[in-house]
């Protein structure tokens, strides 16, 4: 790209609006790990209202019946659960929004910004599927498969919105591109290892499995406790129950909970060693850094969510450094992919 170009108008308006779209992102996924963890999913039983009604203040009679049916708060539904739920939604929809207008500049606006519209409108195509997810996720009662989707979803739009932001901007004058172009593969594979990571911790979550080891470095005082891969994978099945509708076992719950830490060893060792390498490459160094920064605090996170019982702010925080993590790979995608001969 022409360093000039970077600075058309309608390219830095467009990279401020991704820009902020990222944060928002950023922020809708940990606030929809707080919805998640605190078993307001289903505070607005209906979608895209709570109860029919825009606000739950408005749906306050209905909330304050299915209290009383269920004998208290401690159920799925309370007025703060409602809005938790809500806040998620609202956000949502602004996100919806902003990515609407985007896709629709990136087509008004493509001969000044010199790119293609598809990948502003495939972005646009994830946001609704992603949108229907939100709803099946309410709808369909929470089913695991539709809830990791969801959160497979908001990543894949988080990963999406940095890549057009890197669009957007100038290409670094390297030295010598040809350290940064080596960092292809070792960059594909650790975004390839964050994603699989990502979605065996979603899984994890929404099968509840994160105390089903309590203690650490074994599980359940084991270092191969018993364990159903076979309930426990099962992809099509309601919450807490097997394929066949009998309650999940807690060795299914094992199962899952010790794959997440397998995967978050393959992590470190991928992840690392693509942050080394891209450590020691001139042009990218202070990536490389910050990749293997979050590596560690995102380890950090993961420890402590086991060994303190899994507190809302350190299990929030972890799928947020999980983003973080994600969007590092992407970053250091498309710089090896920008620095390489072949593209």
């Amino acid at each position: 790209m022409d360093r000039s170009l970077a600075h058309h108008p309608a390219r830095r308006l467009l990279r401020r609006v991704l820009g902020f779209s990222i944060v928002l992102t950023l922020c809708l996924i940990m606030m929809g790990a707080w919805v998640r963890l605190t078993d307001a999913g289903l505070g607005c039983p209906d979608w895209p209202g709570c109860y029919g009604h825009v606000t739950p203040t408005r749906a306050a009679d209905k909330i304050a019946a299915a209290v009383a049916e269920q004998g208290g708060e401690h159920g799925p539904v309370s007025m703060g659960k409602a809005w938790r739920e809500m806040l998620h939604r609202y956000v949502a929809i602004l996100l919806g929004a902003i990515v609407l207008a985007v896709a629709a500049y990136s087509v008004w606006r493509r001969r000044e910004l010199r790119q293609s519209p598809l990948p502003a409108l495939l972005l646009l195509a994830v946001v609704i599927l992603q949108g229907l997810f939100g709803k099946w996720t309410v709808t369909l009662l929470l089913k695991p498969a539709i809830v990791t989707g969801h959160l497979i979803g908001g990543m894949l739009v988080f990963s999406l919105l940095i890549w057009l932001w890197l669009r957007q901007r100038p290409v670094p004058s390297y030295i010598d591109p040809e350290p940064v172009a080596a960092l292809r593969l070792p960059a594909l594979l650790a975004l390839i290892a964050v994603a699989v990571q990502i979605a065996l911790g979603g899984w994890v979550s929404t099968n509840y499995a994160a105390l089903a080891c309590t203690d650490l470095p074994t599980c359940q005082g084991r270092w191969w406790p018993q364990v159903n891969f076979a309930d426990g994978f099962h992809v099509v099945r309601e919450l807490g129950r097997t394929g066949d509708g009998e309650f999940l076992p807690m060795q299914a719950l094992t199962a899952i909970h010790l794959t997440h830490r397998i995967g978050a060893v393959m992590v470190a060792l991928v992840v690392g060693w693509a942050g080394w390498r891209a450590w020691r490459s001139p042009g990218v160094r202070g990536l490389g850094a910050l990749l293997l920064g979050m590596l560690a605090v995102q380890w950090s996170l993961g420890l402590a969510n086991v060994a303190f019982s899994l507190p809302l702010p350190v299990a929030v925080a972890h799928n947020g450094g999980a983003a973080l993590l994600l969007g590092l790979t992407v970053v250091l995608n498309f710089r090896s992919r920008q620095a390489s001969p072949l593209v």
